[in-house]
């Protein structure tokens, strides 16, 4: 959503200006064209050759620079962006704002934009806290003006509390939300399952796999970044804070099962990306099995078909399945199409480069109901991910 997208972000003068260069940093390598404005308070902090040489741009600072653009300074930024952003804001600009004070080139072009302007604050706990910077907070949030909050931790002052500035990957979540004008799952409920199960043998032992969750949570990602409300049914994974995604985590196949079935009825859109895995030990040992001369035997039973279970109690909702294969990929997402009467699958071929499990990237086909194939290219799990929600959209704007 960032590629071609012309962002502004000014900079102030607080301690935590060194992590706007992180965050120059992410956007140029997600395609934005980035453009910093610093105030006179932030070059105290970090210097304009450091933003210059990440953004590839020039830096502005100076209200009355001879080196002008073409048009007035403030005014053309004002124009160029499609998103204005303010890292680390302190409570000096939030106040100037607040009160329609434009004595800098920043405070005045956030005044000529007519671009979405989020803040992300960061100061001393107290100074956060103070009625008068909680007023103006408010204030602008009623004018039209968006805040991502600081975190809650340790300060570089000695205090310990909010005011911490937000991480940047939060940062970015919410500017590329703000980037997505049109929502056209607004007012839509999308169930997202991701990650493994695990099937406990004993306390120490479990069956797995080798699943991460990675398309799973960038499913949920991209449906909310169209306006969802999004449930996410994860197994054991690691991930990071999704913005807006209610995130609910299970262990096993089973506790999968009730938690996707509690939400089922009400959801417009399901999506099954988890590897949920097909047996469980009959018999979970209290103790930890030791061992033990010779082999050791396990007898398995069937988990349920959660997919399958879900086609048969569809009514309206569009519903996708996952296909990991190693041969006969088309053959088995067909077979598995029609059996479990889905919408359609998503398959792909673990021994193909750059697809499958751990990977930031995938290779796919979908294959539909009606037989249809579409074959997508090696993309990031991102953009595949967006591929599959936009499928979503058409299949259920043709049964509305």
């Amino acid at each position: 959503m960032f590629k071609g997208k012309n962002i502004v972000i000014g900079i102030t003068g607080g301690i935590a200006a060194y992590k706007s260069a992180d965050l120059v940093s992410r956007l140029k390598k997600r395609g934005a064209d980035v453009s910093c404005i610093m105030t006179d308070s932030a070059q105290e902090f970090i210097t304009p050759l450091t933003l210059r040489t990440l953004s590839q741009n020039p830096v502005y600072y100076d209200m009355f620079s001879e080196k002008r653009l073409a048009s007035v300074e403030h005014i053309a930024l004002a124009d160029k962006a499609d998103l204005f952003l303010v890292a680390p804001a302190t409570a000096n600009v939030i106040g100037k704002i607040s009160c329609g004070i434009a004595d800098d080139l920043l405070t005045t072009t956030i005044m000529a934009t007519k671009a979405p302007v989020l803040f992300a604050p960061a100061m001393n706990v107290n100074m956060f806290m103070n009625p008068i910077v909680q007023e103006n907070i408010e204030r602008l949030k009623r004018l039209g003006y968006f805040f991502v909050e600081p975190e809650e931790g340790f300060l570089a002052c000695g205090y310990e509390g909010k005011g911490r500035l937000a991480e940047t990957e939060i940062i970015m979540d919410l500017a590329e939300e703000l980037l997505v004008r049109k929502k056209p799952l607004a007012g839509k409920k999308v169930l997202v399952t991701a990650g493994p199960t695990c099937e406990s043998i004993d306390p120490v032992r479990y069956i797995s796999n080798h699943s991460t969750g990675k398309m799973g949570f960038a499913i949920a990602r991209q449906a909310r970044l169209l306006g969802a409300e999004v449930i996410l049914v994860s197994g054991p994974a690691s991930y990071r804070k999704t913005t807006g995604v209610n995130i609910v985590n299970v262990q096993t196949a089973l506790e999968m099962r009730d938690t996707v079935l509690k939400y089922y009825s009400d959801c417009n859109i399901v999506i099954k990306a988890a590897a949920v895995a097909d047996y469980r030990p009959k018999q979970k040992a209290q103790d930890k099995i030791k061992k033990q001369p010779g082999d050791m035997f396990l007898e398995l039973e069937r988990n349920p078909d959660i997919l399958a279970e879900l086609g048969q109690k569809k009514e309206n909702q569009i519903l996708v399945g996952f296909a990991a294969e190693t041969k006969d990929m088309l053959k088995y997402a067909a077979e598995k199409v029609k059996g479990k009467n889905l919408d359609f699958i998503v398959a792909n071929d673990l021994t193909e480069p750059g697809a499958g499990f751990a990977k930031d990237t995938n290779r796919v086909t979908f294959v539909f109901a009606d037989g249809k194939i579409k074959e997508l290219p090696l993309l990031s799990k991102e953009e595949t991910a967006r591929e599959i929600i936009f499928e979503t959209i058409k299949l259920l704007n043709d049964k509305e």
